[in-house]
């Protein structure tokens, strides 16, 4: 799959703005972790990027779960 890395990086762009919305519903300090998390998540997408171009998108896919996980929880114990 050619377009694998690309959509990988496309989902990892989306999670970003997931998780810089956030502070909508989120406090900050939530959000900094977010977005901390996603950094590590960028530099492992970085280097898959050729070795392991089809799981690429499962890093953007873990993103969004993540993301998901911490707001939804977030909103129940707040």
């Amino acid at each position: 799959m050619p377009f694998a890395p690309f959509a990988g990086m496309i989902g990892l762009a989306c999670v970003l703005f997931l998780d810089l919305a956030a502070v909508l519903v989120l406090p900050w300090w939530a959000v900094t972790l977010l977005v901390l998390a996603w950094i590590p998540m960028v530099v492992v997408a970085c280097l898959w990027w050729t070795p392991h171009p089809s799981r690429v998108p499962w890093v953007a896919a873990f993103g969004a779960l993540l993301w998901a996980a911490v707001a939804i929880g977030g909103n129940l114990v707040f």
